[in-house]
């Protein structure tokens, strides 16, 4: 399996990838608001698609 020491490294590359990502976001969060007004519409439409995909799997299979 893993070592110690890789065990080590991956937990501690995953805290400082998680704490980086969280400074980049709340820097461009304004940029954010300007330019991507309505993508929650656009989030909202592609997973009710897959889930009209999946219920006609599920209806028809």
């Amino acid at each position: 399996m893993f070592s110690k020491g890789q065990l080590l490294f991956g937990v501690m590359f995953a805290i400082a990838f998680i704490i980086a990502l969280f400074f980049m976001y709340r820097k461009d969060s304004k940029i954010h608001q300007k330019y991507y007004k309505g993508n929650r519409w656009v989030l909202l439409a592609f997973i009710a698609f897959i889930g009209m995909i999946v219920a006609i799997k599920f209806l028809l299979g």
